[in-house]
């Protein structure tokens, strides 16, 4: 058995200027925890992979394609593979949020 806890890991480097932290990342899946400051947002993109997004904490927007909505606390968002997605704290409260792709790319993500 492996745990990790979200305190204890070091920030990922991306592309989006946020708090991201990988917390599971093997050659078949990978879980990001994101913290999302009020107004900070990932910049609009497309992964090669399906995605879910887990909110663990406020009210985020999420766009997939054309769809833009503010979801809750414990709602799981799915965007297709290949398809522009984003998450954005248009709030004055912090959100996390885990990000499942599964299975793990093996190409890189389109930024927009």
């Amino acid at each position: 058995m492996e745990i990790r806890n979200y305190n204890d890991l070091e920030n990922a480097k991306t592309p989006h200027g946020i708090k991201a932290t990988k917390m599971y990342d093997t050659d078949h899946a990978l879980i990001m925890h994101l913290f999302l400051k009020a107004g900070e947002g990932l910049k609009p993109h497309i992964t090669p992979v399906d995605v879910a997004f887990y909110v663990l904490e406020g009210s985020p927007t999420i766009m997939v394609g054309e769809e833009k909505i503010k979801v809750k606390k414990d709602d799981i968002i799915e965007s297709p593979k290949d398809i522009v997605h984003n998450v954005m704290n248009e709030t004055d409260s912090n959100v996390r949020v885990l990000v499942m792709k599964l299975p793990k790319p093996t190409s890189k993500t389109k930024i927009l």
